[in-house]
């Protein structure tokens, strides 16, 4: 029996913790593993920066137009290349920020309603239902937006055009309000599209509110708003942010249902709801068919690079200003 402070037997060695080198090389495997991953999708989105920015070079050095505004987009002739962005740009930040407007608030009041009033057996099957929205095929509300809702859009269009015509948003465009093919259709389409991803977002926001804060304003007396207001609203105001940019990165860069709605115009004309034309996204996937040729294709890699760069510009900003939001 040894004593404690006293060196034991001759030759018998001092116990060494047991698996403490299998646990450092189990955090140093895993480590590595989760740096690896990590890294992953900055690699990707890195790779893909880097392959669109070589492709589009060539055909922006032989470019006869300015690309940023010149609202020519000629690709026909392989020597007499004119292409710019002007109209793509317009049409799409208007379709994109309208469907955003139209959408945040039905999201929001819908999250607010599924966590803050709904009963949980009426919460949960309406929740799913929403959620499921997301999982109809883009092609499907492409449909159903030219021919179910613009028919039904049209008196709402004219009424708008002849009221606020004065307006330089609800002023006559370059197509024709009976078809329903404008951006003001598209808008509305896309409001949809991405209202269940705003509203899944929003609504786990808001169930993480704080208990303890809920409780301290009904302990106050506040009504059933005023707890809103002051508790659930403050607190998912990062989580807001961050779902409305996710939808406007989703509108941004929405392909087939624009370009079924959308009626193509030589021109977009002006920034009016009214208005035709076509996206990024839609230009490009109308002319998929056509790249045969490095230097016209170039042309519409160099689009695709624009949209690429302003849907990562829109997410990074969000996220800074849902970081911003957090740590004040």
């Amino acid at each position: 029996m040894s004593i404690p402070g006293m060196p034991g037997p001759a030759g018998v060695k001092a116990p060494k913790a047991i698996g403490a080198s299998s646990r450092q090389f189990g955090d140093r495997a895993f480590k590595a593993i989760a740096t690896a991953a990590g890294s992953t999708i900055v690699i990707a989105i890195a790779l893909i920066a880097i392959f669109l920015l070589i492709r589009a070079v060539p055909s922006l050095r032989v470019n006869h137009v300015n690309f940023f505004t010149s609202a020519e987009f000629s690709t026909t002739d392989a020597e007499n290349l004119a292409f710019g962005i002007r109209d793509l740009f317009m049409v799409t930040v208007l379709s994109s920020v309208f469907a955003l407007l139209l959408a945040v608030p039905v999201s929001v009041g819908i999250a607010i309603f599924l966590t803050q009033y709904a009963p949980a057996r009426f919460a949960r099957p309406f929740s799913v239902m929403v959620d499921l929205l997301a999982a109809v095929p883009s092609i499907i509300f492409g449909l159903w937006g030219i021919f179910v809702l613009a028919p039904n859009l049209e008196p709402i269009a004219t009424f708008l055009n002849r009221t606020l015509g004065w307006l330089f948003l609800f002023k006559q465009g370059n197509v024709s309000l009976a078809g329903g093919g404008t951006i003001f259709t598209a808008g509305i389409v896309l409001a949809v599209m991405i209202l269940p991803i705003v509203t899944s977002v929003s609504r786990e926001v808001f169930r993480q509110t704080p208990k303890p804060h809920i409780e301290a304003a009904q302990a106050l007396g506040a009504t059933k708003w005023e707890v809103i207001r002051m508790t659930v609203l403050p607190f998912g105001r990062s989580g807001i942010v961050a779902a409305s940019m996710l939808g406007l990165g989703r509108a941004l860069g929405e392909t087939v249902a624009v370009l079924i709605i959308l009626r193509s115009a030589a021109k977009a004309g002006s920034w009016s709801l009214f208005d035709g034309g076509y996206t990024f996204a839609s230009k490009i996937a109308s002319a998929a068919a056509e790249f045969s040729e490095p230097l016209p294709t170039g042309a519409y890699i160099a689009a695709g690079f624009v949209l690429f760069a302003l849907t990562f510009i829109v997410n990074s900003a969000a996220r800074a200003v849902a970081g911003g939001r957090v740590n004040g």
